[in-house]
C-alpha cells in the first residue's frame, strides 16, 4: 500500500490532480478518483446509519461492510491491486438470504420512506448504485477485476433489504411496514 498520510493539508491537489496509492497522479475528474470518491461517500453514509437504533446483527454487518468498503477503496486507489476478498461478497449473499427470509413478499414498489434509519439505508442504496456505475465506467476505461463491481451491486441489494428490515424495527416496540407507492393497479385492487 502507498504511504500513509501524516499531513492532511498537503496542497498537492491544488492543481486538480490527486495521488493514487502507487504514487502516480491523475486528474481528480478522471474515472478512478470518481469511483474512489463515490465509495468513500457510501462509507460515510453507512457511518451515519450506524448512529441509529439498529436491530441485533445489523450493526455488526454494517461495521464489517465499512471495513470492506475501505478495502474496496484501497483496491481502487492502486491500479492492478486486489484487496477485496471473495469472502466479502459471500457475506453479503448470506445477509441477503438471512434478512430477506424475514420479510413479507413485496406487493408493489416501495418508496424510500418510513423510519429515519430505513430512509438512511435507502440513501446508502442509491449511493451504492452510483458507486457501482462509477466502477463500471472505470472498468470500461481500464482493466479492473469484477469484484468491486459485484460487491457494490450486491451491497445496494442488501441496503434495500435492510431498509425494509429497519422499517419494521421500532425502538418503541411498535410495528412498522414498507411505504408502498400508490400505483393505479393497487388502487384498483383496493389494497
Amino acid at each position: 500500500m502507498g504511504n500513509r498520510l501524516t499531513q492532511i493539508a498537503t496542497r498537492t491537489g491544488d492543481d486538480g490532480s490527486t495521488g493514487l496509492g502507487d504514487n502516480t497522479r491523475v486528474s481528480k475528474a478522471s474515472a478512478r478518483p470518481q469511483a474512489m470518491g463515490d465509495v468513500d461517500e457510501l462509507n460515510s453514509h453507512i457511518g451515519l446509519l450506524l448512529c441509529e437504533d439498529l436491530p441485533p446483527g445489523v450493526r455488526e454487518l454494517l461495521i464489517d461492510i465499512q471495513h470492506q468498503l475501505f478495502n474496496l477503496g484501497g483496491e481502487l486507489s492502486i491500479p492492478g491491486f486486489a484487496l477485496l476478498k471473495d469472502e466479502a461478497l459471500a457475506q453479503l449473499d448470506e445477509a441477503l438470504a438471512r434478512y430477506n427470509a424475514t420479510l413479507p413478499r413485496l406487493q408493489e414498489f416501495i418508496l424510500p420512506a418510513g423510519t429515519r434509519a430505513a430512509c438512511q439505508a435507502h440513501v446508502c442504496r442509491t449511493v451504492a448504485r452510483r458507486a457501482e456505475r462509477a466502477v463500471v465506467a472505470l472498468g470500461q476505461a481500464e482493466n479492473l477485476r469484477p469484484a468491486p463491481r459485484q460487491y457494490l451491486n450486491r451491497l445496494s441489494d442488501v441496503m434495500f433489504v435492510l431498509a425494509r428490515v429497519l422499517n419494521r424495527h421500532r425502538p418503541d416496540g411498535g410495528a412498522g411496514d414498507d411505504v408502498y407507492w400508490k400505483s393505479e393497479r393497487l388502487q384498483r385492487s383496493g389494497a
